[in-house]
């Protein structure tokens, strides 16, 4: 995929004569609406003959300007068997204006109708150039993310400001394409905006990737956010949840913390003091349970064992040593380090704001805080502090440094179900979406279910890029919000395509359906489908493959792994090779569970043959339990030695030449490609006459029904050595013996 690099401003392109040809008249105007009926000219080129579909611009030209006009519904109320002689009705919505100077030619676009037009008057379609002048956007802060789908054309424009300070959203079911619009939304303004700062909440740990040269990746691995910076309801839902008896930890908590910060801040007056600290020794010396200042954890459970340790508590030790016992505990937990790590405590709040929210900028303007490393279980607490965090900084600094507040997957963090969540988080967000303007902070949803968002977070997003929507329920939330014109064009969201979107609100000039741009291969996100069909064809041949796997499992953490090329991490089996002079075809053998008590001698793995020849095999009986090596094959024949008592142990199978194999319990390869050799049971091998001469060895204890058989004469020409043959068996549909008669020979 190539990146479409089209310049921001909208090129000069001369209009089309044809495209401005009657199509219809106004035979009625109710406000801003008005009814069209389209008019059939035989003389035009049959492309402009077709009726004009949703969402097309119009025009109508009247004396001050020239009114533009969106489809909004077609209809045919008397329609005919040939198509002829029948009435064509266009709904329209009059959407806003090009005035006209003082020589009749169309200015600028503006919202609004200053002049309706008459019933009569004529209605043709919008020239390339009035549609360049409609989907403009004026000023330097316009980027180009797209082209409008009326016209390839004519590039979709977005007003930086009016997307960024009035909030927006971009929905889509899974697989639309949602991740990478967002990445060439935010490509675009950093293009513009080198020194812009962003946090962007990546749970899937996609991000990354698309923001190579941008970003600032922060892992769990360089995560700093220390737990004094948590609010009371942050720090009690990580160190008491949602347990019985809640409500006297909540209260011994609510008590213990303040004191805590009053004991640090008494006892670092030692310690050499910096501008933050000597600004907080000239307040009243009063703190609050929410204040932001830091605090150390063995204070807290050495606030704890003096309150053990009090006989006025005696009958109410169970919350004190519930509370000891939770925090030693999270304390020690890797998972926890990003947050109660810290050998030493220090404030670090200027440092941790930095980091997060590039600043300075250091020529990362955006912060890509992956998620997908944390625990589950404290994912919407910390989404709770960032957002938090957010606000609090635009409110303190005045704005001075505009954030914008990335929040991808936001149903997970604002749901519309009021009993699931985290309710901090939520407020945060919340906060964000109702406020954030004034101070600066900017949001930006992400989410595939509209109808499972809270609808305060999105009725407050003022921009809506609306990606294919499938589900009733998602179309009717943005329904109930939106002009009628937009409304006409969600009727494309069940049928659009991948990169289409029906952009719509303050951040575009008018409501569209776009095409976004493609992003270059090396800087698209990382949330393609897997390819099952592809993966299932090949198998793992990574030894560690699993074990990593339960390694981040039950760390609940996912760990960075070098990146191997498919060819290598997933392969085929590696074919067993040929042995000369024997067929190059190789069947699976089924392998039987040998009972304890059978005591058969197992022997190295064998390499079945066709069936379709005449067959002269050895019987050997074999355990699948004890795989076995593989030898050179020696220059003379020699037959099968008779039965005799003797330990189960390993005997080597003499075959062609190729290379020993070491002596551990897997095979070794026998070609340069590895081999998995497969046990074999106790039934008849059939193989071709041919001129190779195998050796076999295999000592089982007696048995008074051995299952040697007299052998059968074969040619000497091919076959110097005579071996045992097996009696017939009764064979399977396939060739095969039955099941129960493989029982038989290996019980006796």
């Amino acid at each position: 995929m190539t990146n479409l690099a089209l310049p921001n401003q909208t090129p000069n392109i001369a209009p089309v004569a044809d495209s401005s040809a009657k199509i219809g008249r106004i035979v009625a105007v109710t406000g801003a609406h008005a009814i069209i009926l389209l008019e059939q000219d035989h003389s035009l080129p049959e492309d402009m003959q077709k009726s004009p579909e949703i969402g097309t611009l119009l025009k109508v030209n009247t004396e001050p300007s020239i009114a533009l006009a969106l489809i909004s519904s077609l209809s045919t109320p008397t329609p005919s068997e040939n198509g002829e002689n029948e009435l064509r009705i266009v709904e329209v919505e009059f959407i806003g204006e090009l005035p006209k100077d003082a020589n009749g030619n169309p200015t600028h676009f503006r919202r609004g109708i200053s002049c309706y037009p008459a019933l009569g008057d004529v209605v043709a379609r919008a020239t390339r150039q009035e549609l360049a002048m409609a989907y403009a956007c004026d000023g330097s802060d316009s980027v180009r993310i797209g082209h409008i789908q009326q016209d390839p054309s004519i590039p979709a424009m977005v007003k930086t400001d009016d997307l960024l300070g009035k909030h927006f959203a971009v929905l889509g079911t899974t697989g639309t394409g949602k991740s990478c619009s967002v990445a060439l939304i935010f490509r675009r303004i950093l293009e513009a905006n080198p020194q812009a700062h962003i946090l962007l909440l990546d749970v899937h740990r996609e991000y990354a990737a698309a923001f190579k040269e941008y970003g600032e990746v922060v892992t769990p691995a360089n995560l700093n956010l220390p737990f004094w910076l948590l609010n009371f309801e942050e720090m009690s839902e990580i160190i008491i949840g949602s347990q019985a008896g809640r409500d006297a930890d909540t209260e011994i908590l609510r008590e213990l913390i303040p004191m805590a910060k009053k004991r640090y801040k008494g006892q670092r007056n030692g310690d050499k003091p910096s501008k933050l600290r000597s600004r907080d020794n000239n307040d009243d010396g009063s703190v609050g349970i929410d204040t932001p200042i830091p605090y150390r954890i063995s204070d807290l459970i050495g606030l704890l064992d003096e309150a053990l340790g009090k006989l006025e508590h005696k009958g109410e030790l169970a919350p004190y040593k519930r509370l000891k016992a939770r925090i030693e505990q999270i304390s020690r937990d890797s998972r926890y380090s990003f947050m109660f790590g810290g050998l030493t405590i220090h404030d670090s709040m200027a440092e941790v704001i930095g980091h997060l929210f590039r600043i300075p900028v250091n020529g990362k303007p955006i912060t890509i805080l992956e998620l997908g490393g944390l625990p589950s279980e404290i994912i919407n607490v910390v989404v709770s502090v960032l957002a938090r965090m957010a606000f609090d900084f635009g409110l303190w600094s005045g704005g001075q440094v505009p954030i914008t507040f990335v929040c991808e997957e936001a149903h997970r963090y604002v749901p519309f179900d009021s009993s699931s969540g985290f309710e901090p988080t939520k407020r945060a967000i919340s906060k964000i979406a109702k406020e954030g303007r004034k101070y600066g902070v900017s949001l930006c949803i992400v989410s595939q279910r509209p109808a499972e968002l809270d609808p305060t977070i999105l009725s407050q997003c003022n921009t809506v890029f609306s990606m294919r929507l499938t589900n009733e329920k998602d179309q009717e939330i943005l329904r109930a919000g939106i002009s009628d014109a937009a409304a006409s064009l969600l009727e494309f969201m069940p049928t659009m395509g991948a990169g289409e979107a029906v952009a719509f609100g303050e951040g575009v000039a008018l409501p569209t359906r776009i095409k976004f741009d493609l992003l270059p291969q090396d800087s698209l996100p990382k949330s393609s489908t897997a390819s099952f069909s592809k993966n299932w064809s090949r198998g793992v041949q990574d030894p560690n493959f699993l074990e990593n796997i339960v390694a981040s499992w039950r760390q609940q953490t996912q760990i960075s792994v070098p990146e191997i090329p498919a060819d290598e991490m997933f392969k085929r089996p590696a074919s067993i090779p040929n042995i000369p002079d024997q067929p190059a075809d190789i069947q699976p053998e089924a392998i039987l569970n040998t009972p304890p008590t059978a005591a058969i001698a197992p022997v190295a793995p064998m390499i079945p043959q066709p069936i379709a020849q005449a067959p002269v095999a050895t019987s050997v009986a074999a355990t699948p339990t004890m795989p076995q090596t593989v030898a050179p094959v020696a220059p003379t024949p020699s037959p099968m030695a008779p039965p005799q008592p003797a330990p189960i142990q390993s005997t080597p199978i003499q075959a062609a030449p190729t290379q020993a194999a070491p002596p551990h319990m897997q095979a070794a390869p026998v070609s340069p490609q590895p081999v998995q050799p497969q046990p074999v049971l106790a039934q008849p091998i059939h193989t071709q006459p041919a001129p190779v001469q195998m050796q076999a060895q295999a000592q089982q204890p007696a048995s008074p029904a051995p299952l040697a058989q007299p052998p059968q004469p074969t040619a000497a020409a091919q076959q110097p050595a005579v071996t045992p043959q097996p009696a017939p068996t009764p064979a399977t549909p396939n060739g095969e013996p039955s099941l129960a008669e493989l029982i038989r020979q290996v019980r006796g």
